[in-house]
């Protein structure tokens, strides 16, 4: 069945780093769009940053350009986001998510079109 594992996530202090990871089975990976989402108990689940089926384009939430980056490994079946220079208000419960044939920003950055959920993994910045 498919799955999408999240890893990595923990406590670290302001401006330390952060690397999660979302291992995925159970569907044609590389057909898939990959994307990170966040989400507080106050807030809706915010777009953070994805990257398209074929890996040659990626797409940051502004709140985050410069800090985090995502990518993918096809023989890994796995995508990461390296988060750098974290803030208090990076704190959250970070999903993955895969979109087929995932391209476009404005696919990409909508909660709605993907089609697959993982767990979820909290990250915690503290001050």
């Amino acid at each position: 069945q498919v799955q999408l594992v999240e890893s990595g996530g923990g406590l670290v202090q302001t401006g330390g780093s952060l690397r999660v990871s979302c291992a995925a089975s159970g569907f044609t990976f590389k057909t898939y769009g990959m994307g990170w989402f966040r989400q507080t108990p106050e807030k809706e689940r915010d777009f953070v940053a994805a990257i398209s089926w074929g890996g040659s384009t990626t797409y940051y939430a502004d709140s985050v350009k410069g800090r985090f980056t995502i990518s993918r490994d096809n023989a890994q079946e796995t995508i990461y986001l390296q988060m750098n220079n974290l803030k208090p208000e990076d704190t959250a419960i970070y999903y993955c998510a895969a979109q087929h044939f995932g391209l476009h920003e404005v696919e990409l950055t909508t909660s709605g079109k993907y089609d697959y959920w993982g767990q979820g993994a909290q990250v915690t910045v503290s001050s």
